[in-house]
């Protein structure tokens, strides 16, 4: 999945206002970097993420302890933190924006002028470069102990940040700014913390700062920190500047998707899901074919049936249709009968009729009788259709007339009595 790694200058939008950036195709190295103005910036591909970087020359942090019942979610949660800041902050907090992170050792809130933020973030959407996070360049507590240099010889500046700093600690390159670093085995101001963290600086800097530390330090590019910044997972879109909870999954929904399909670390899982669905579509075809064949031998074995059973029938089109036929015409030629007929449906009767019942008249049409003067309750009728429904009978009581006739959905097929 592509991303768009867009550092946002320190001053508010202009129409001159230029941005650098920073692309990558694998969220580990880099496509493309430089800076330009928005309608100059990279195109992108369908589905790429754009990730907004807030310098750390914008951003002030603080450490805060929520009270009890307040956590991130809260509806209350902007109000607590304005309350908790009140002497911390050097604007009024209705002018600045607030953002709550969760660190290791507590909560975070990260503070940056709301207008500033705005107009860049309006500049991007009119630019149709919407941001989907914010993310700090420097944050604290995301890694060890670590010096960077960054600037230009005329205004080169320290960044410290680790777990032993409170939040991101920025001050101007020079002697005097070393003797305020944080304490180092008790001793206040001592030179053995810049001597023992890690220094990486800006080319533009690092001789200026190989000088001033009496050590090598290692090479630094903006556009990597940014990249970094990216992978952690705070987000600093929060309150105001929030996505709304629907449009944010939709968005991660829509880039998972991307990525599965275009990522070269899913390939072979999508290989792998290439191969599953051909097996399963050369296995449906075997199944169904095999399911063809043994209904194409039913088939042949009813039809020889037909043929067999009576040779006058030359041409098979519907076999069990043909079968009730041929059999009707052998019953109606040797007078037997069969269940549609009146004697043996009058005969089903009798074994279930109670002794004490009798009928005053019996109509008979169509396969149907009905009889009358049985004067038969409504409970009595239940049982007498059950009874009738095992020797293959369906009775319907009807006012005081019993209707009877053959359940053809027990008896599909027609029988012959001599």
């Amino acid at each position: 999945m592509s991303k768009l790694l867009l550092c946002l200058p320190s001053d508010a939008h202009s129409a001159n206002t230029s941005y650098g950036y920073a692309l990558t195709h694998d969220g580990s190295a880099l496509s493309a970097k430089g800076s330009a103005a928005l309608t100059l910036l990279p195109s992108l591909e369908r589905g790429s993420e754009v990730v907004a970087v807030l310098p750390a020359c914008r951003l002030s942090w603080h450490s805060v302890e929520l009270p009890k019942g307040v956590g991130s979610g809260s509806t209350r949660l902007r109000a607590v933190l304005e309350n908790l800041l009140e002497d911390q902050l050097l604007d009024e907090p209705s002018r600045l924006h607030l953002a709550l992170l969760s660190g290791p050792s507590g909560f975070w809130v990260a503070a940056c002028d709301r207008a500033w933020l705005s107009s860049h973030l309006q500049a991007l959407e009119s630019a149709g470069r919407s941001a989907y996070r914010l993310v700090a360049e420097f944050a604290p507590e995301t890694r060890d102990q670590q010096i960077y240099i960054t600037g230009e010889l005329d205004n080169a500046e320290l960044i410290l940040t680790g777990r032993d700093v409170q939040g991101v600690l920025r001050l101007p390159l020079s002697a005097t700014a070393l003797l305020l670093l944080p304490p180092t085995n008790g001793d206040p101001g001592s030179l053995d913390y810049a001597q023992a963290a890690p220094v990486l600086a800006e080319p533009a800097v690092a001789a200026m700062a190989e000088q001033l530390l009496d050590r090598k330090v290692g090479l630094l590019t903006r556009e990597l920190l940014w990249l970094d910044a990216a992978r952690s997972n705070w987000d600093l879109a929060q309150f105001e500047f929030a996505n709304s909870g629907r449009t944010r999954n939709l968005r991660r929904l829509s880039l998972l998707g991307v990525d599965l399909l275009r990522s070269p670390g899913w390939r072979p899982a999508r290989w792998g899901f290439v191969l599953l669905l051909l097996g399963n579509v050369i296995g449906l075809n075997a199944w169904a074919w095999k399911e063809q064949s043994a209904q194409g031998l039913q088939r042949d074995a009813i039809n020889s049936a037909l043929t067999q059973t009576f040779p006058q029938v030359q041409l098979v089109i519907d076999a069990p249709l043909q079968m009730e036929r041929e059999v009707n015409r052998l019953r109606l030629a040797t007078g037997a009968v069969s269940g549609r007929d009146l004697e043996p449906m009058l005969a089903a009767l009798a074994t279930v009729l109670p002794s004490n019942k009798s009928a005053t008249s019996i109509d008979f049409s169509s396969g149907q009788a009905s009889i009358k003067g049985l004067q038969l309750s409504a409970q009595e009728g239940s049982d007498l259709a059950l009874r009738l429904r095992s020797q293959s009978y369906a009775a319907n009581l009807d006012g005081e007339t019993l209707k009877v006739s053959l359940n053809t959905s027990t008896s599909t097929r027609p029988e012959v009595k001599p």
